[in-house]
């Protein structure tokens, strides 16, 4: 039996699915046969993801706001079923360094990137305990894994991401449930081409000069793709994976591991 086909019929949340990691992690999921809900703010992501695949479902939700998630769950489950696969993949990255950071800033980088998972998981704690079964994988980073300058917040919130998911693959390892972060390094979405544009807007360094400076922190000289990042999700649904939590697997070229 393929990962695929072990998977098949399930239902699964992927916050963040509207753009880059997430629309990879939703389709490639979708394409295992699994039934997908996906959220996001922005309704135009939303739609054109679900337009990609009829297994998958958009609902407008901030991740930060716990009513909302609530309801979104009440929402999806009523239609197609308990959550048996949750990704928690929202996220937001801004740069400064940290003594030019606002309050602000630090609080909504935290709110999205740390709370907002917490918020995407915790309502199917219970029930996946109860069933004995379900999968959590949270979208991390290597900045959950070392330091990088400038982006302060982002490490802190994501470094709290790896140790929310050990604490949780603590409590819920004899339930037969697994949590586990899957930590990229740059990915190749929008996000990039944004830092990139920042570096420009800060340094007055060209675009294929930033690009360049972002690449060579992997040591195999090149960005990680979506597709790799939602292979790598996929396959910590299966059946295949049943015995691995606790785990932030890195997903860099050999920058950190």
């Amino acid at each position: 039996m393929t990962a695929a086909t072990a998977i098949s019929g399930k239902h699964a949340l992927v916050t963040g699915g509207g753009s880059g990691v997430g629309r990879a992690i939703a389709l490639a999921l979708a394409g295992a046969g699994v039934n997908v809900t996906i959220c996001g703010r922005r309704e135009a992501g939303l739609a054109k993801v679900t337009s990609e695949s009829d297994r998958i479902h958009g609902i407008a939700a901030d991740v930060t706001d716990e009513a909302a998630m609530a309801s979104l769950y009440e929402t999806a489950e009523k239609a197609r079923g308990a959550f048996d696969i949750v990704v928690a993949n929202a996220g937001k990255a801004g740069s400064s360094p940290a003594h030019k950071t606002a309050l602000a800033d630090w609080q909504e980088t935290l709110d999205v990137n740390l709370t907002g998972a917490f918020l995407t998981v915790k309502p199917a704690l219970a029930g996946m305990a109860a069933r004995k079964s379900g999968r959590i994988v949270f979208i991390a980073s290597t900045a959950g894994l070392k330091g990088y300058a400038y982006v302060a917040p982002y490490v802190a919130a994501k470094h709290g991401v790896v140790g929310l998911m050990r604490a949780l693959a603590a409590e819920t390892a004899k339930s037969g449930v697994t949590v586990n972060a899957v930590c990229p390094g740059f990915v190749e979405t929008d996000m990039l081409e944004e830092s990139i544009q920042r570096i420009v807007e800060k340094t007055g360094r060209s675009a294929d000069e930033a690009r360049a400076s972002l690449a060579s922190t992997n040591p195999q000289g090149r960005f990680i793709q979506p597709q790799e990042v939602a292979a790598a999700v996929l396959w910590l649904c299966g059946d295949a994976a049943a015995s691995i939590t606790g785990q932030a697997i890195s997903i860099s070229g050999g920058e950190t591991w």
